[in-house]
């Protein structure tokens, strides 16, 4: 009897992999450069060489990895701030939606290409500010790449984490 009651209550998600593989991204994308530098200044067994790893990805997704911030001298965090600025601002984006599921005004993706125009504007305030830079117009400083990273992650995620983490139909 018991069995059948509780056979009648349980009903199998289907799991959305898309949704599923972009959370997987987004938590290694959020813990891996801050934590990359303790596991290489650890010493322990493997530690250090799943830091290499990590370094090993953020030299190749970061234009100045050189510049992140020193978490555990003489190690630095895996990528720059201005990267880590964009990541933050998709792990906002993915709490915000975990609380709306894309149903406000606020999201980018219901408007079409407009809303994919507008996040790409927003999106372009990541290559400008590293233009300026380069340009000499000022120097690396951490205040000022922060907030033009979240800015880039803010818009893409405003557009893209609907679209991502949209529920799947049976």
């Amino acid at each position: 009897m018991q069995r059948a009651i509780v056979s009648q209550n349980f009903q199998l998600q289907k799991i959305n992999w898309v949704s599923f593989f972009a959370d997987f991204l987004l938590v290694g994308m959020v813990f891996g450069p801050p934590i990359a530098p303790f596991l290489a200044a650890s010493g322990f067994l493997v530690l250090p060489n799943i830091g290499d790893i990590i370094y090993f990805m953020g030299n190749h997704v970061c234009p100045q990895p050189t510049m992140g911030l020193e978490l555990a001298p003489p190690h630095i965090m895996a990528v720059c701030m201005r990267c880590y600025g964009t990541v933050t601002g998709l792990l906002i984006t993915r709490i915000l939606y975990i609380f709306t599921q894309g149903k406000n005004r606020f999201w980018l993706h219901q408007y079409g290409w407009i809303g994919a125009a507008f996040a790409s504007v927003l999106m372009m305030a990541y290559p400008l500010e590293l233009a300026a830079q380069v340009f000499s117009l000022w120097d690396f400083n951490n205040y000022i790449v922060t907030p033009f990273g979240l800015i880039t992650g803010l818009a893409w995620g405003l557009f893209a984490m609907p679209i991502l983490h949209r529920h799947t139909k049976r």
